[in-house]
């Protein structure tokens, strides 16, 4: 059997690591900056949701910085995760304990929105700082111990696997498949699909209600609305959090197949051919994935309205500012 289609696999696999993942780490890196600038500007900050990007945003950052640049490196076959032990384990420890710290904060951010949609005071009352601290600060701890297993699962010099860094044994990769596409996609993502409807069901029906009784009464429960920059805040912020919930969706998900399928199907199991169109697929997943990571400062300009736009124009201007001092 002829190995042209192995090598074009492997060619077009190359070419992306070395034009599109450097164009993902550079835009992933000045969007989560940027992401970081304007959401710790007082007037977000002191929204628990737009506390949650900014822990996200952050959390992205570190994975784009500790993670992007060996693709880009193994663009060149000159990775040093596929030789040296130490980089390998510290690395996938990395990257897949903040991509799930990321998610999972997002998921926080949702059930925040549902909770500060809620008719029910108690309910919004449980949105407060105070919570969403202790939230973010339990994600972290959880996330660090869910793949602590990495350390001595992980090798270098693989030979029978997609990628030379890789799990060191059939019970280690049943282990870290199974928490990765458990826990870090499937569950956090129908978490986020099942409150992200809840809160739009609660926004329908407290306008309706709104639109039922009579004119001159224009809310509901006074304590639920304080002014109304803070309602358009909360709007935006709901629009930027439903339209991140679909690039996850988009972008998470065939990595959590992929992954599922190699379970099932490990590699070497097959032919050359299949074999050579896992390892294609796998990297065209990570790069996905760091897609996911990258992408948050331009979902939420395009979908932020003038609250993000605006706070984005104060934070250039307090730059220029300083610069003109």
């Amino acid at each position: 059997m002829s190995n042209k289609p192995i090598e074009t696999l492997e060619y077009i696999s190359d070419q992306f690591n070395r034009y599109l993942a450097p164009s993902i780490f550079l835009f992933g890196i000045m969007g989560n900056i940027m992401n970081c600038l304007v959401l710790s500007q007082r007037t977000l900050r002191s929204n628990p949701c737009a506390l949650l990007f900014l822990a996200s945003s952050f959390i992205g950052l570190i994975s784009i910085l500790l993670g992007l640049p060996t693709r880009i490196l193994a663009g060149w076959h000159a990775d040093p995760t596929t030789t040296i032990n130490w980089i390998c384990k510290t690395r996938v420890f990395i990257v897949f304990s903040t991509r799930t710290m990321s998610i999972w904060l997002i998921t926080l951010a949702t059930i925040d929105r549902w909770l500060i949609s809620s008719i029910n005071i108690h309910r919004r009352q449980m949105s407060n700082l105070k919570n969403v601290k202790r939230e973010i600060f339990i994600t972290i701890i959880l996330s660090i111990l869910s793949y602590i297993h990495m350390f001595p699962c992980y090798g270098a010099n693989n030979i029978d696997a997609p990628l030379k860094c890789y799990e060191n044994t059939a019970g280690c990769l049943l282990m870290t498949d199974l928490t990765y596409v458990l826990f870090s996609i499937i569950i956090p993502l129908i978490l986020m699909i099942i409150f992200g409807l809840l809160t739009i069901s609660h926004v329908h029906r407290i306008h309706t209600r709104v639109a039922y009784v009579d004119n001159t009464v224009r809310t509901i429960d006074h304590s639920r609305h304080v002014n109304q920059n803070s309602k358009k805040t909360d709007n935006h912020l709901l629009r930027m959090l439903l339209l991140q919930i679909f690039s996850l969706i988009v972008l998470c998900i065939p990595q959590a197949v992929q992954k599922l399928y190699m379970t099932f199907k490990p590699f070497g199991s097959g032919s050359k051919l299949e074999d050579a169109i896992k390892i294609f697929l796998y990297n065209i997943d990570i790069l996905l994935a760091f897609m996911a990571s990258a992408m948050p400062f331009y979902i939420y300009v395009l979908a932020g309205g003038s609250v993000i736009r605006k706070a984005s124009i104060n934070l250039i201007r307090l730059i220029q500012r300083k610069i003109a001092c």
